[in-house]
């Protein structure tokens, strides 16, 4: 759960200028969720392989104006967080100077291994109300794909309007920028 009362929020602009202030130490791990600044979970070996499993199947189907950035942020209207992975427009010299923000971002992905809640609730309210057209959840617990979709954008309630799970022999659609791109298959993407 994030905090509601007691500590207080920062914007983007603030946040970036604690890190460029150095604030953080080098092996400090953070993300600024909803103003909230939030300490990253690490990753096990299970969370990891499937995050280098979905990198591995992305990579060659995406079409050449889009790559695949891991672990690095993104800018909302209030948040910075670090998905897992990131569905983003190419080249990657596009971003010197800014991480994507919305329009820029066809998908993110988190691996959840001890952040189930956290991602399906936090994660998915901050990429729903930033309008990020398709969010997916390796579940590597239950061992199913959570593919979240038709965000809400800026609403009292903000979230995906549609969640469909996969798993065992299934197939996920790779939606990018509207249009199917491939099924790729659930083994694909976890171990």
């Amino acid at each position: 759960m994030l905090p509601k009362q007691g500590v207080r929020k920062f914007t983007v602009v603030e946040y970036h200028k604690l890190i460029d202030d150095g604030f953080f130490a080098t092996d400090e791990k953070f993300e600024l969720i909803e103003g909230w600044i939030v300490a990253k979970m690490p990753g096990n070996p299970r969370h990891d392989t499937a995050i280098g499993m979905t990198y591995d199947s992305l990579l060659p189907r995406l079409p050449s104006k889009w790559r695949t950035r891991i672990r690095c942020g993104i800018t909302t209207s209030d948040s910075e967080p670090e998905p897992d992975l990131a569905v983003v427009l190419a080249p990657a010299e596009r971003y010197i100077d800014h991480h994507p923000g919305p329009s820029e971002i066809a998908m993110t992905v988190e691996s959840s291994f001890t952040s189930l809640s956290f991602d399906r609730d936090d994660k998915a309210r901050v990429y729903a109300t930033a309008g990020i057209p398709v969010y997916w959840i390796l579940n590597v617990v239950d061992h199913q794909v959570e593919v979240y979709t038709e965000p809400s954008g800026v609403d009292a309630n903000p979230g995906y309007r549609v969640q469909e799970i996969f798993s065992g022999d299934d197939v996920v659609p790779l939606i990018i920028a509207g249009n199917k791109i491939a099924d790729i298959p659930v083994r694909e993407l976890l171990p």
